[in-house]
């Protein structure tokens, strides 16, 4: 699975808070930048979109942790597209600035535009998704969670769930963005851990684009195409708040009538969790920006970084949302 990083890394993978240097070359920082003799450091950003309510904070987290870390932030929003993200690069590399981050639209097609960021000695570091380029040279390090752990985790709880049980759990899927870390990575960790038990039967699953509206689309055709759906696993919060609103339309109870497992636990996801019309979320975290921002100076300081910073995560029960939502940060 981590074809997007070499297992020998995977060996060594760090689970902070704090970044510590254990790993990447010593001309991490060498190239010029825009600040020139300034010790201001410039940091150029693509972000994938705001496709979501998790998108949205993970944009605040690093626009904030840039300010407070005195980092000056060139942000740029490729509204989805690979190719609005590759134009982004290439006008961050021309620009000069010390560091170039970016959360990968899709994991594949990044190597000529990364090869002109390491040829001009800029430091590139992954957030939140991975590339499936073999050449890891290409980055300094990738910060983010192990999508594929995420996805295990939504399926052993179903498993859990259905202990016992004997008849068949037909199930739907609401899968992301075709070619997205997330939605490769979620689709494999939960298929794995249900295809031991052949009661679990995947009856349909098609993309939601990450997205309420196109979740709740899709939802409105399983419902049509599907008699009987036990469960949904939804790749993330927003597409499975999309589907709550199709099942309602068709005079069912979400939660009850069929099950729902999402991913991310942002505000409104961890509400219907709380109110009973999900039942499981596993937690992806958004808030990326202070790590990004201490790694981002390492790099620029030529310090070694390691090459993979997870994040730390957990899961929640419809009674854990309860607790935690007064003091949920997103």
């Amino acid at each position: 699975m981590l074809k997007r990083l070499s297992i020998a890394v995977a060996g060594g993978l760090l689970l902070v808070s704090a970044v510590a240097g254990c790993g990447g070359d010593s001309d991490a920082g060498s190239g010029s930048g825009s600040s020139g003799g300034d010790d201001k450091i410039t940091l150029g950003f693509s972000q994938v979109g705001a496709e979501s309510g998790w998108r949205t904070a993970n944009t605040k987290s690093i626009q904030d942790s840039a300010a407070s870390s005195g980092i000056d932030l060139k942000f740029s929003d490729a509204q989805g597209k690979q190719e609005n993200q590759i134009k982004a690069i290439r006008n961050f590399i021309t620009q000069r600035v010390d560091v170039i981050a970016f959360s990968p639209v899709v994991e594949s097609g990044w190597g000529t535009v990364l090869k002109e960021a390491k040829d001009a000695n800029i430091p590139v570091i992954l957030t939140d998704r991975a590339i499936d380029d073999p050449d890891t040279t290409l980055y300094k390090s990738f910060i983010g969670s192990d999508f594929v752990e995420e996805g295990k985790k939504a399926g052993e709880w179903l498993v859990k769930e259905y202990e016992g049980k004997t008849d068949t759990v037909n199930i739907v899927e609401l899968q992301g963005s075709p070619g997205a870390a997330p939605a490769n990575d979620r689709k494999s960790g939960f298929a794995d851990v249900i295809k031991s038990e052949p009661k679990f039967k995947v009856v349909a699953s098609q993309t939601g684009q990450f997205t309420r509206t196109d979740g709740k689309a899709v939802m409105e055709t399983f419902l049509k195409s599907q008699p009987d759906i036990d469960v949904l696993y939804a790749h993330n919060d927003d597409m499975g708040l999309g589907a709550i609103e199709a099942i309602e339309a068709a005079g069912k109870k979400p939660g009850t009538d069929i099950k729902i497992i999402t991913v991310d636990a942002v505000k409104d996801g961890m509400t219907a969790l709380a109110d009973g019309k999900i039942n499981f979320i596993v937690e992806c975290s958004p808030l990326l920006g202070p790590q990004l921002m201490d790694l981002v100076k390492k790099a620029k300081a030529g310090e070694t970084i390691p090459q993979r910073v997870l994040t730390e995560e957990t899961t929640f029960t419809p009674e854990q949302a309860k607790e935690a939502l007064p003091s949920r940060k997103y």
